[in-house]
């Protein structure tokens, strides 16, 4: 349940879905994606860590002519279907877990 919470809060957020919706153009980098979404490259990095642990997107490093590192974002394939038999599944495991005394 925890796990399903998670990804849907990913992808809950109008930022967040106007940053996949941006990346479905194809790779990025972050300054240039800061710029096409209007928002600080420090908040850009907030919303970039939750879509990348819920397995939204990717990032990579690489060097730029220059030597410097650039990070660089693109869409990981993903698709997400959520019915209620996902989220009765989701919730039953975390009430086994919970009777068992295991974190879900």
């Amino acid at each position: 349940m925890e796990q399903l919470s998670a990804t849907l809060a990913a992808i809950a957020s109008p930022q967040r879905m106007l940053i996949l919706a941006e990346l479905q153009g194809g790779r990025v980098h972050v300054s240039e994606l800061a710029r096409r979404v209007g928002m600080s490259r420090a908040l850009l990095y907030m919303h970039l860590a939750k879509l990348e642990a819920s397995g939204f997107i990717t990032t990579s490093l690489e060097l730029s002519p220059e030597g410097t590192a650039l990070k660089h974002v693109a869409l990981a394939p993903f698709s997400l279907t959520v019915t209620i038999d996902t989220i009765a599944e989701a919730v039953a495991h975390a009430t086994v877990a919970n009777q068992q005394g295991e974190t879900p």
